[in-house]
């Protein structure tokens, strides 16, 4: 398997204010694999997508990604695993206000000792045409094209999205959703993302549905759907 949890355990506060958020959570991906994860507020999905991509850490158990231990790294090899392995996608587009848009895709090259093509990408991408913009003369979606070729400009093995489509309209969220499609086929990152929207699920490989920081459900999608056939 190329990406294993084993036994995740997190909570937050102590003593009386305590709270499990993460109860002993097991499950492996094979690479390539789109995953998503499924799950109402405060069932632990982005807590678990932030200990999978290390920005947050687990109390207790173990991830493993082709093998390598995350617990077995040092803080400075951490650090440069998730700049060379790990690409983030979210609701929010973080881009860099006074960077043009190839050069806010270009930041996440930058960090890879293998990146992608950056004209090449934004062709994919369909932003092309507005590389030389900066990010607000650009629209949501455009901007979240944009943050999507940052993610992916490293070439990371996995592909993290935390609620992707949120802050946009359903023709926009397709449009994103296609995209992150193609980009699993052509370059076959596994994903795992975290969304709100069960319909997303159909065309997931695997789908883990989360309830009070346990896995309730974890199966996979006999009847994958591509986006272009999702009902938003």
């Amino acid at each position: 398997m190329f990406l294993e949890l084993n036994q995740i355990k997190k909570s937050f506060g102590s003593g009386e204010t305590k709270v499990e958020v993460l109860k002993g959570i097991d499950f492996s991906l094979e690479k390539g694999e789109f995953c998503v994860l499924l799950g109402p507020s405060g069932s632990g999905k982005s807590t678990l997508l932030n200990i999978i991509g290390g920005i947050d850490n687990a109390d207790s158990g173990v991830i493993s990604i082709n093998g390598d231990s995350m617990a077995d790294m040092k803080e400075k090899q951490l650090t440069m695993y998730r700049r060379k392995h790990l690409g983030y996608i979210f609701q929010r587009y973080n881009l860099i206000p006074n960077l043009t848009i190839r050069e806010n895709i270009e930041v996440g090259s930058y960090l890879s000792d293998n990146p992608l093509d950056v004209d090449e990408l934004m062709e994919i991408l369909g932003i092309s045409n507005h590389k030389n913009k900066y990010p607000n003369q650009l629209s949501g979606g455009q901007q979240q094209r944009t943050a999507i070729g940052r993610a992916i400009v490293k070439n990371p093995d996995i592909l993290l999205c935390d609620e992707p489509t949120g802050a946009l309209d359903s023709k926009t969220s397709l449009e994103i959703l296609k995209l992150i499609e193609k980009i699993n086929k052509t370059y076959q990152n596994t994903i795992v993302m975290v969304t709100h929207n069960d319909v997303i699920k159909d065309m997931a490989d695997r789908i883990i549905k989360l309830k009070d920081g346990t896995i309730r459900k974890n199966y996979v999608n006999e009847n994958k759907l591509s986006a272009e056939e999702l009902d938003l």
